[in-house]
């Protein structure tokens, strides 16, 4: 038996899993764990501007939060991409909308990561 810790939308959860024999996939038996309260700034909020992931990677540093003012190039989220820090810049000036990540999340290529109005 192996036991991981998975985050789904900012909400970490322990699971366990365990081989069986005769069976190609392992079977996994989450803990109890309460349903995600949805994040401030999230979903109702968003923007029209979409700030992408551009790599799988894990969010390592949220470098601007909902409200700020940003320009162009700014950086809004940080991503460790294997091994290195790689900003996620703002694609236009603006105000971010909304941060639809948390620090320490796995992210996979093209996630939504955040929005922006102009």
């Amino acid at each position: 038996m192996k036991n991981y810790t998975i985050t789904v939308n900012g909400k970490a959860y322990d699971v366990t899993v365990e081989e069986k024999g005769g069976t190609s996939a392992p079977a996994a038996a989450p803990a109890a764990a309460p349903k995600a309260a949805p994040k401030a700034g999230s979903a109702g909020s968003a923007g029209s501007i979409k700030i992408e992931a551009g790599a799988a990677g894990k969010v390592f540093k949220i470098e601007a939060a909902v409200g700020t003012q940003v320009k162009a190039g700014d950086p809004v989220i940080v991503l460790e991409v294997m091994k290195m820090e790689t900003p996620v810049v703002a694609p236009k000036d603006g105000v971010v909308a909304s941060i639809e990540v948390a620090e320490g999340q796995a992210v996979e290529a093209g996630v939504l990561l955040a929005t922006m109005n102009e």
